[in-house]
């Protein structure tokens, strides 16, 4: 019995030729050597076909477009024979599978018209996870790999649009940043992951059923994780319903001589060096960003937790929180802002300067990319809040004015009909909610400012939209807070009544996913806008965000997004229209940040240009 794995290419290509059946799929054999997956077209639609593979590289990476009638793979492989070097080929008729043969032979007069396509394989980068220390779970099985139709549609180009394919490898949790980094490096092999986590965020409802290839077995402690798959090109041929197209049989790859392209991790420059971060648990998701834009937000999150009143803020800090956010709003379709914070109880309006411009720095950035957004307040301010947004839209703040709503509480189901359809919650409309500076409740059930006076009376009960997020699969929540009396930062609360003064009494009670601790509240908006920016910028996570589809990011997105970023100019208007209202400055004046509500103080000026400075490097 001969060893697949000791053999070369060729050798392999000639024992299939003889149509062994020692070979029933490729998987584990040609360690190292870049595997194809195989379409072959009529001639009149090979171009269509060449602009999907451009448009959609991640699960069709074009490594050769043959001649016409060419049955040679060009430099791929030496002495080839497409129509007889596949263990296995696909026979399609009008879109329809008709039949799998072994040999291609037969089709010769046919083949003389048409096209040979040649898409890189994830069989080319088994050897490098193995390399990497992760186990490959299919091979370790004798198992084909798993794969799967999404709901994720590719980029249409001409007559060819369909769903993307994708494989899924079990990998251990603490072995994810290896397995993306030792993929990503082989972009020629589909590249990095483009999802970590639950199926169902792809569509697909259960891994034990796969649409190819077979089911593996997760071990104890496994992740699931899902590359692009070339298996994309069989959905896009019954798709576009040729009169008649060939392809391999999943699993049944064309080995080529060439050494997949591998690099190791360590060399990876940290701009294009993936890490994964896991920003949910239920759904479980893992997102994945470069090092560098990780360092850098990093960088950011220190800038604004600095303690400009030496409250001792620094007690309450949890260091990524502000990444973990970003990555899940980078991920979010529609999210809920909420902020007021009453603290001028006995003044109307009794809200402070805090919290708002924050609020609009963060819509902005968001609507920038996309996202819808909607703030809710409290019933009471409602008027004036949306007279302020109208006013930061004339003043140039944010480029479209945000709906402002209120949100009132008429009974137990309150909350869940607020944040989902028809009270479903398989059907929410925000999947994140966001508080920054926003008056929490206490486990009293009362709301208290920091010299722990009761405000309860000024405030709706928004803590409700946030407790009852928690308990509803694919909404996240974040709180921003400069004091643990806000709301999300109940994640903290046990710091809060440590360290704190009033802590025991002030500290909220309701807990966010995500609670970013920074000395002044607006300064944590300003930071989510910064971390969003950088996040976009980054290749690696762009690529991850989009699933390896569609166009690189171009100069004009870079643009709009960098005209959202916070100035010191933004602030000042905000603080006018602000002042406009009635609105006061709260503890940031004792701090000597603000005065008259209007002018800077040097230090805060100084906090927003170094932000942008640390975003814009």
């Amino acid at each position: 019995m001969w060893q697949s794995a000791s053999l070369s290419p060729s050798a392999l290509r000639s024992i299939i030729r003889l149509q062994s059946r020692d070979i029933k799929h490729t998987s584990g054999i040609a360690a190292g050597y870049q595997q194809a997956n195989v379409v072959i077209l009529h001639k009149d639609l090979a171009d269509d076909f060449e602009a999907f593979c451009r448009a959609n590289s991640s699960p069709l990476p074009l490594l050769y477009r043959s001649k016409c009638g060419e049955w040679s793979s060009g430099p791929l492989a030496t002495g080839s024979d497409i129509r007889e070097d596949c263990p296995e080929y696909c026979v399609f008729e009008n879109g329809v599978l008709m039949k799998k043969v072994a040999s291609l032979s037969s089709y010769t007069p046919q083949l003389q018209d048409m096209v040979t396509f040649y898409l890189g394989c994830s069989f080319g980068f088994e050897s490098a996870l193995k390399a990497a220390g992760v186990p490959v779970r299919n091979v370790e099985q004798g198992k084909n790999v798993s794969m799967y139709k999404t709901s994720v549609a590719c980029i249409r180009a001409g007559q060819f649009h369909c769903p993307m394919v994708v494989t899924m490898r079990p990998v251990p949790e603490d072995k994810l940043d290896a397995a993306a980094q030792s993929t990503h490096a082989i972009p020629l092999a589909h590249g990095g992951p483009v999802h970590i986590g639950d199926p169902k965020l792809l569509g697909i409802q259960d891994l034990s059923q796969p649409d190819y290839g077979d089911s593996v077995e997760q071990c104890p402690g496994d992740v699931p994780v899902f590359w692009a798959c070339g298996i994309t090109g069989v959905e896009a041929v019954q798709s576009c319903k040729p009169t008649l197209a060939f392809t391999h049989s999943p699993g049944c790859m064309f080995i080529t001589d060439q050494k997949a392209e591998t690099i190791s991790p360590l060399t990876l420059e940290p701009a294009h060096c993936p890490l994964t971060i896991c920003i949910s648990q239920n759904p479980q998701h893992y997102s994945i960003a470069s090092k560098r834009a990780v360092q850098q937000i990093r960088v950011i999150e220190e800038l604004v937790v600095e303690d400009p009143g030496s409250r001792g803020i620094r007690a309450l800090f949890l260091q990524d929180e502000l990444l973990k956010a970003c990555l899940s709003l980078s991920h979010s379709s529609s999210v809920l802002i909420t902020t007021g914070f009453p603290t001028h109880y006995m003044h109307n309006p009794p809200e402070e300067t805090d919290g708002p411009p924050g609020a609009i720095a963060m819509a902005a950035m968001l609507q920038a990319l996309g996202k819808e957004v909607v703030i809710v307040t409290d019933g009471r301010a409602l008027e004036m809040n949306q007279h302020i947004m109208q006013d930061a839209v004339e003043k140039g703040v944010i480029k479209t004015a945000v709906p402002v709503i209120s949100f009132q509480s008429e009974g137990p189901d309150s909350a869940l009909h607020f944040l989902c359809h028809d009270g479903d919650p398989t059907k929410p409309r925000f999947d994140h909610l966001v508080a920054i500076e926003r008056s929490g409740r206490a486990t009293d059930g009362n709301y208290y400012n920091m010299r722990g006076v009761n405000i309860k009376h000024l405030v709706d009960p928004i803590d409700d939209l946030f407790t009852t997020a928690s308990t509803i699969a694919g909404i996240t929540t974040t709180g921003i807070g400069d004091g643990g009396n806000e709301l999300g930062m109940g994640k903290v609360k046990a710091a809060v009544k440590a360290y704190m003064p009033n802590g025991k009494l002030i500290a909220c009670d309701v807990a966010a996913d995500f609670a970013i601790t920074t000395g002044v509240s607006n300064w944590g908006g300003y930071a989510v806008a910064c971390a969003l920016y950088v996040l976009n910028l980054c290749p690696v996570h762009w690529r991850y965000l989009h699933s390896g589809l569609g166009p690189s990011l171009t100069p004009d997105q870079q643009s709009l997004w960098m005209a959202c970023l916070p100035t010191v100019a933004k602030e000042e208007e905000m603080l006018h229209i602000l002042v406009k209202y009635g609105v006061r400055s709260g503890k940031t004046a004792n701090l000597g940040l603000e005065v008259d509500g209007l002018t800077f103080h040097p230090y805060h000026s100084d906090i927003i240009q170094r932000l942008r400075n640390l975003t814009l490097a």
